[in-house]
């Protein structure tokens, strides 16, 4: 018996753990969800929410199991439903009713299609049919009420009954269900439509409105009001779900249709702000933002067919967006007293309120149910609001605007018929027209200045852009004054012509500007000639650098930062091109004016911003260096402008070398002005300029009193020769083979009657930095040749020869070679006995030009000396080039005792003979060596061991010494 019983016992448990298995196995493989607890119902409950209680099971196959919640018995069954449409993607809802009355229940269970609230900024549900079929766990499957806007099921509770329901979603998400009495869903349903209806009523109305008025007025205003309008209804009625009553519709196509109207309503607005605002006035990039923000929200209309979502998404951002600019821009424009965004404060409150009340919604901070239909007529309330503004602009002054505008139609005509161009901005539609059309004075297409103010701006000139806005906007602010206005602007050519403005405001009827009338006139010439005269006055005509009264001026500032610190301690250049007055005799003044232009961008390129490069006269080149302090980068950027002036320039086939004098003076005294320490500059430069050119001489506080001398010197050397204190002295040139006189070298001296004897050396280049050394170069020929022929008077024929020595100046001068043949002919000389003396630093001035000049002399029957052969160049060439017949060995060549010296005097010697030229050595300082330069084949000697230079009238006692055979006078 005991075995019978616990064999039963055992058959029982391994069938419960049969059956536990299997349906532990049937679970894993169709799903299974725990019990639901029921909402329990009263008579009472007129709607409940059941979207807390309800369980959503996602991706839960085609067949779902769940147990049923406890019935009336305690007992908790199992259902098992199966999906019954192919579109199901094993999406599952639960919940549970219970109903605790004693009569019979009827509801209808309602789950909407789209709900804004907590609809999400990013990726918002945008609706679409929630629920496909309803399973109780008693009875037939619910039977679907017809609507447009949710899923509406009708279902019957007995009394003491507790009912399971397996929802069939057609998605996971379910943002609402509710349990509604039916009379009561009903009442609601149509208080919301008639609520609805009149929305709908007064936005249609609101639509028709401003289109018509954008018909009659025209303003740009208008049509940007009318949109938004427009836009505004469109999003209306897709959320009212009016669009689904005219047009037959599915629910992802809905979905599109919201999110085309989500997109719409952005783009609205931020076209209204643009044209309201009238932007492209106060900035033309703002234009460009608009644009491209405006062609970006219309790409989303194509996003929305394929992915609604993103497009709404998007629209949403664009909202936050545009509101918060709008805020940015109408308080900034407020404080600018501008009127519309004034006037447009209200309305754009209201809409950051409309969008704080939807950012609240769609984030499900506030989830009732009338939130969503209030948010669709505030849409409503702020069109309105806008309407209102927009037409308070539109027929402001409108009664006399016509009248105003004959007259000054009349006007225009007037003063086109006098020739001016008549230049009407027409304010409230912001297009200018100009009478006749200016585009085709500016080589524009007709009708290119025509239209907005902005159209303007473009062609203007940079720097005048901001002012040209400006001044409208002063005009407008303030609706009185006049506009005088000068502006540039660029040509189709590229050039800019210079334009005036002479205008005046019309006022309507409310103060506001409704217009502008006046003349424009083209002054591109009066204003290139003020421009040219006070450039001219302030700059160099030729290199267009600073002229002295400038450099003045920018030294002065320089130094008065000076003594604030050893940031700033500034240098004077001043720069003297050498012998640059023979150049321009030589060349013209075309040559000698080029010759400046292309060493002023030389020096241009040493230079850094902060220094400063003038010409101060002529060939006088003045420099500020700022941006070196460094005494040795001093010095280093002097020797760079000396390298820069001495390259070569060609200039019509020709090469021309130039150097230059600079003299340096650095600030040191800080009561030192600009004119003191410009003036130890040119100090400086005229030391430089003494001790031969082509050199940098620094400033030394000595040579003030030095540049004191010169002044007085040159002052002087012009009454010289009128007071005939030069005299010329002569030198003997004596045979070496026989130790005769041959000839002689005429040397000038001034005998000054305060100073005394004052040597060559000394006035010499203060004649030849002046215009001194052409008349005493003159003198010195005139006063040789006459004793030339005095001693031959006085002598006879002897076979003597006179050396004169030339200046480059002399060189240089065209009419060089006209005095010579004059004063020959004056004098009766023969030029066989005239020996010019020419050294190779002046043939190197311009080589060309000297070979010319030497060649016509020799020509004429004169000797032509190389003086100081071997100290310069003593290039080969030159005695192959030019026709000398003449070297002169300098005394450093002569007195050197090496042996390298001796051998290159040798050479020296015979290559001269060898060209059939004859030698002079200077310096001789015994017989001996004498007697050596015969052997070596020398010809002639000059030192003091053969004489000092003596008077003309002691030439003519040694000549009747020396020769007592000769005539006598």
């Amino acid at each position: 018996m005991i075995l019978q019983r616990l064999s039963s016992l055992a058959e029982r448990l391994a069938g419960a753990i049969v059956a536990f298995l299997a349906a532990a196995l049937f679970c894993a493989i169709c799903g299974t969800a725990h019990a639901t607890e029921p909402v329990k119902i009263s008579r009472d409950d007129t709607a409940l929410d059941l979207t807390a209680t309800t369980e959503i099971y996602a991706n839960q196959g085609e067949a779902f199991q769940v147990p049923t919640a406890a019935g009336a018995d305690g007992i908790r069954r199992r259902i098992e439903v199966r999906a019954s449409s192919p579109n199901h993607q094993g999406d599952w809802a639960v919940f549970a009713l219970a109903n605790v009355s004693e009569e019979q229940l009827e509801r209808v269970i309602v789950a909407p299609h789209f709900r804004l609230v907590n609809s999400k900024i990013f990726w918002p549900d945008l609706g679409s049919q929630r629920i496909i079929a309803i399973t109780p766990s008693e009875g037939f499957a619910l039977d679907r009420q017809p609507s447009d806007e949710a899923d509406v099921f009708r279902i019957t509770i007995n009394p003491g009954s507790v009912i399971t329901f397996v929802a069939e979603l057609s998605s996971p998400d379910l943002p609402q269900i509710y349990l509604w009495e039916p009379n009561a869903y009903k009442d609601t349903v149509n208080a919301f439509t008639l609520y609805r209806g009149i929305v709908l009523g007064i936005a249609g109305l609101l639509a028709v409105f401003l289109t018509i008025l954008f018909v009659v007025k025209g303003t740009s205003m208008l049509p940007a009001t009318a949109a938004l309008a427009w836009a505004v209804l469109g999003y209306v009625c897709v959320d009212f779900g009016f669009l689904g009553k005219l047009i037959s519709i599915t629910s992802s196509d809905q979905r599109v249709w919201r999110a085309c109207a989500e997109v719409a309503l952005a783009s609205s607005l931020v076209i209204f702000l643009f044209t309201y605002l009238n932007l492209n006035r106060w900035h033309a990039h703002l234009g460009y933002v608009t644009l491209a923000w405006v062609l970006g929200l219309a790409l989303l209309f194509g996003v929305a067919i394929y992915d609604p979502s993103i497009a709404a998404g998007i629209a949403r951002i664009s909202l936050a967006l545009t509101a918060t600019a709008g805020l940015l821009l109408i308080v900034y424009l407020g404080f600018n007293r501008y009127d519309r965004a004034i006037l447009l404060v209200p309305a754009w409150v209201l809409i950051l309120v409309w969008l704080f009340g939807a950012w609240m919604t769609i984030t499900g901070k506030l989830d009732n149910d009338i939130i969503q239909p209030a948010l669709g007529g505030g849409l409503v309330l702020i069109v309105l609001l806008i309407g209102f503004t927009v037409m308070q602009h539109a027929f402001s002054g409108g009664a006399f605007q016509q009248g105003l505008f004959s007259d000054l139609e009349r006007r225009s005509l007037a003063l086109t018929g006098s020739g001016d161009t008549v230049w009407d901005w027409d304010v409230a539609r912001d297009r200018v027209v100009t009478t006749p059309d200016i585009s085709h004075r500016l080589g524009l297409s007709p009708g290119t200045m025509h239209g907005p103010a902005r159209n303007w701006l473009p062609r203007l000139h940079p720097d005048d852009r901001d002012r040209f806005r400006a001044t409208l906007d002063v005009l407008l602010e303030h609706r009185r004054g006049r506009l005088n206005h000068e502006f540039r602007i660029r040509a189709e050519d590229g050039h800019f012509h210079w334009l005036a403005i002479r205008a005046r405001p019309v006022l309507g009827s409310d103060g506001e500007i409704i217009r502008c009338v006046g003349t424009v006139v083209d002054i591109t010439e009066q204003k290139n000639s003020i421009e040219r005269l006070l450039h001219d006055a302030l700059h160099d005509n030729l290199t267009g650098l600073p002229n002295r009264q400038v450099f003045l001026d920018r030294l002065q500032s320089v130094l008065t930062l000076a003594p604030g610190g050893d940031l700033v301690r500034p240098t004077v250049m001043v720069i003297d091109i050498d012998r640059y007055k023979l150049v321009n005799d030589a060349l013209g003044v075309a040559a000698g004016d080029n010759i400046l232009i292309a060493l002023t961008r030389r020096l241009r390129r040493l230079l850094k911003p902060q220094d400063t490069l003038a010409r101060l006269s002529g060939d006088l080149f003045g420099l500020i260096l700022v941006s070196e302090r460094d005494p040795v980068k001093v010095a280093d950027f002097a020797d760079a402008v000396s390298k820069a002036i001495t390259v070569p320039i060609n200039f019509a086939n020709r090469e021309i070398i130039l150097t230059a004098s600079i003299g340096l003076a650095s600030w040191v005294d800080q009561q030192e002005n600009a004119a003191g320490l410009m003036n130890d500059a040119e100090l400086a430069m005229y030391r430089a300029k003494r001790a031969g050119g082509n050199r940098v001489e620094p400033f030394s506080p000595s040579l003030r009193s030095f540049g004191t001398d010169r002044l007085q010197i040159e002052t002087d050397l012009r009454r010289a020769v009128e007071r005939k204190e030069l005299s010329m002295v002569y030198q003997p040139i004596i045979r070496l083979e026989d130790a005769e006189v041959a000839g002689f070298e005429a040397l000038m001296r001034w005998e000054h009657p305060k100073r005394g004897s004052i040597p060559p050396s000394e006035f010499i280049p203060i004649a030849e930095t002046s215009d001194l050394i052409g008349p005493l170069g003159m003198f010195a020929l005139e006063q040789a040749t006459g004793d030339l022929v005095s001693w031959q008077h006085h002598t006879g024929e002897l076979p003597l020869f006179v050396s004169i020595n030339l200046s480059s100046v002399q060189l240089l001068n065209n009419d060089l070679y006209d005095d010579i043949r004059a004063l020959l002919a004056k004098t009766h000389c023969d030029p066989s006995r005239i020996k010019l003396e020419l050294t190779e630093s002046m043939v190197m001035e311009n080589p060309e030009q000297a070979r010319l000049v030497l060649a016509k002399l020799r020509g004429t029957g004169l000797g032509l000396a190389l003086d100081d052969f071997g100290t310069g160049y003593s290039s080969i060439s030159y005695l192959t080039r030019f026709p000398f017949d003449t070297i002169k060995l300098d005394k450093s060549l002569v007195r050197d005792e090496s042996d390298k010296k001796a051998v290159l005097l040798r050479s020296v010697i015979s290559m001269a003979r060898e060209l059939d030229m004859k030698v002079v050595a200077e310096g001789i300082e015994s017989e001996e060596d004498a007697v050596e330069l015969a052997k070596m084949g020398c010809t002639y000697g000059q030192s003091f061991l053969f004489g000092p230079p003596m008077s003309a009238e002691s030439v003519l006692r040694l000549l009747k010494e020396r020769f007592p055979l000769t005539k006598r006078a």
